[in-house]
């Protein structure tokens, strides 16, 4: 099928730069701190078992979700949801504000890793020279950062200026990656993901051949505790959260990505390629970093588990200790955090990336410059994370981090619901009645929800009658649904062509009418959304809702941290609920065209070419 092309809409310079983008905003600081610190704190080795069922059943296939369908669409995640219902336009506008709010955050760790850039050049400490008792993670946070002023209680008394700087030279950057679109963007990513991966390779090699590294890369992956998937089972909720904010999927990105992308690109063949670079990437810092935990330990003569191995401890503690220890060591130091920054830059230029298409989509800046309003958001962005260079900045950060992690659970509910459920239902409510629509949709949530609540609210004896809650729940709704349909007659069917029409009707539209454009994209895909990972999600946004953390997370005071956290939560809810309950409040975003018109404009298309082709072959055959 022909490609319909929007003139305005600016492309990618080729597939390389969008899959170098895309990779890009994947990978950045949680690949090297947070996932090696999750894969320790989870048993080792026994933690890939959940993140890379993770990857595979939930990450990917909603990663080939946000890419293909900004493809089909051409347009941001606001427009992609709205075309399909007008109630869903907030469900792209939450998951592009929960982009937003890690952006906030995400800059001034940026700032963060450039004062210590810098400061190698000016007051070199981390050979221990002015401190025999010298702790790396130590000295980013009192003196980087500047948390020594923050008071007994952890409250900010006031803004580092030298930050407040770095934070305006970060914002810069991501302002000059972004302004000029995303052919240069992309161009760009060429040395900010490039350039990454060879230093990756490099720090590896140098740490893994230090004495004790091997510890190290034990205690990472060949000790494999098991219990911990029972006991703890909040650690397959964050081995997803974990996908998503490192895939970045549910953050409007690759929606974004994908719609600078030409139509016919391949979605699906891309979106693994991405997936599994950034999941190989995460693997091999693994090693890098666990081989620097190793050889500090025995530089220090302690157990492994004596050295902190906090996300944040590692890479601005431990991986620069161990690096200062080699010779040409302040060297090293030096290109290890211009690597983070590196990893950082071309992550926050793509989550703002998102925000900006949203923006630009919109009928308020149509014909807007795109640099001007590039330039207002990271103004924005600069003025509300002078929060986060606060000396207390580091605590406002890990808030804000973790309740977006857990909204991300619930943002992701919903736009798989509305890719699986809510696509076509109006065509399902004329076919099959309002009733067994409504039954089939409630009973499949209210059974997983109600048995998600027995099975991480309640102790043990709850866990049978979760299961039994599950199935007669879902089963007693199934029977309204049949009894439904044997009172509507819809659409001259019978009874097993109407319940799997109801179930797999609207999906298989769906694949029907993006296959012919963004290439091979199989049923199954479109199952799993549908039937699998939209209840799978509601389970996981239960079960971390009851891991024991929600309000109480990391013991900080409610006022305002864990205040500020409820923010994070209540601002992407009640952008989602506007839009399902007061639609015309976002009737300024515009939705890009409906699937019928775009399949129309493709017929259209189809015949102007073949007309094209005919008259061609009459003239050639004139000529002879």
């Amino acid at each position: 099928m022909a490609e319909v092309e929007e003139p305005s809409r600016e492309r990618w310079g080729n597939r390389i730069s969008f899959i170098m983008a895309a990779v890009g905003a994947a990978i950045g600081f949680g690949n090297v701190w947070r996932f090696p610190s999750l894969a320790y704190d989870y048993g080792g080795g026994a933690f890939f078992i959940p993140y890379l069922l993770a990857l595979f059943f939930i990450g990917i296939p909603m990663l080939i979700m946000e890419v293909a369908l900004g493809q089909f669409y051409q347009s941001g995640d606001c427009g992609v949801f709205m075309s399909m219902n007008k109630r869903l336009a907030g469900t792209g506008l939450a998951s592009v504000s929960c982009s937003f709010f890690v952006t906030l955050y995400y800059v001034p760790l940026i700032a963060w890793v450039l004062n210590a850039f810098f400061d190698t050049f000016s007051d070199y400490a981390w050979d221990g020279s002015q401190d025999e008792k010298f702790d790396g993670t130590t000295y980013v946070l009192d003196t980087v950062i500047g948390g020594s002023t923050v008071t007994a209680n952890g409250f900010a008394t006031r803004i580092a200026p030298a930050n407040v700087g770095y934070l305006f030279l970060s914002w810069v950057c991501v302002y000059c990656c972004i302004a000029f679109g995303v052919k240069v963007e992309g161009y760009i990513t060429y040395f900010t993901m490039g350039f990454p991966i060879i230093l990756l390779f490099m720090f590896l090699i140098i740490c893994a051949n230090l004495p004790g590294s091997s510890d190290g890369i034990r205690a990472y992956i060949w000790e494999w505790d098991l219990n911990v998937l029972t006991e703890r089972p909040e650690v397959w909720s964050t081995a997803v959260s974990q996908i998503f904010f490192s895939i970045g999927v549910t953050f409007g990105i690759m929606t974004a990505f994908g719609s600078h992308c030409d139509r016919n690109a391949p979605a699906v063949e891309n979106s693994i390629i991405i997936a599994l670079s950034n999941s190989f990437f995460s693997f091999i810092a693994g090693f890098m970093v666990f081989s620097a935990v190793g050889a500090l330990a025995t530089k220090k003569g302690v157990d492994i588990s004596d050295v902190d191995v906090g996300g944040f401890s590692l890479v601005f503690g431990t991986v620069p200790e161990v690096l200062d220890g080699i010779t040409g060591g302040k060297h090293l130091v030096r290109l290890f955090f211009l690597f983070l920054f590196l990893l950082g830059i071309d992550s926050a230029f793509a989550l703002t990336e998102s925000a900006v298409t949203v923006i630009c989509d919109t009928s308020y800046c149509a014909g807007k410059p795109r640099k001007l309003v590039a330039g207002g958001v990271c103004f924005v962005g600069f003025l509300v994370g002078l929060l986060y260079v606060t000396d207390a900045g580091l605590s406002f950060l890990d808030v804000v981090d973790y309740y977006v992690n857990f909204i991300m659970m619930l943002v992701g509910f919903f736009e798989c619901y509305a890719v699986g459920w809510a696509f076509d239902i109006d065509k399902q409510v004329a076919s099959h009645g309002l009733t067994a629509v409504v039954l089939l949709n409630t009973g499949t949530f209210v059974s997983v929800f109600v048995a998600s609540f027995l099975w991480f609210a309640g102790d043990e004896s709850y866990v049978l009658g979760g299961w039994l809650a599950l199935i007669f729940i879902y089963l007693a709704y199934f029977k309204g649904v049949v009894l439904s349909l044997k009172d509507h007659h819809g659409a001259g069917m019978d009874m097993k062509s109407e319940l799997y029409d109801l179930y797999f009707g609207n999906i298989t539209t769906l694949c029907d009418t993006l296959r012919p454009v963004v290439g091979f994209l199989p049923l199954i895909w479109a199952i799993f959304i549908k039937l699998i990972i939209a209840p799978l999600l509601l389970l996981l946004f239960i079960n971390l809702a009851f891991s024991g953390n929600f309000g109480v997370y990391g013991g900080y005071a409610v006022m305002p941290y864990q205040f500020l956290g409820y923010i994070s939560i209540a601002i992407p809810m009640l952008i989602f609920l506007a839009g399902v309950f007061v639609p015309s409040i976002y009737s300024g975003f515009n939705a890009a065209k409906s699937m019928d018109d775009i399949v129309a404009n493709d017929e259209k298309d189809d015949e102007k070419t073949e007309k094209k082709l005919m008259a061609d072959n009459d003239t050639e055959g004139e000529a002879a």
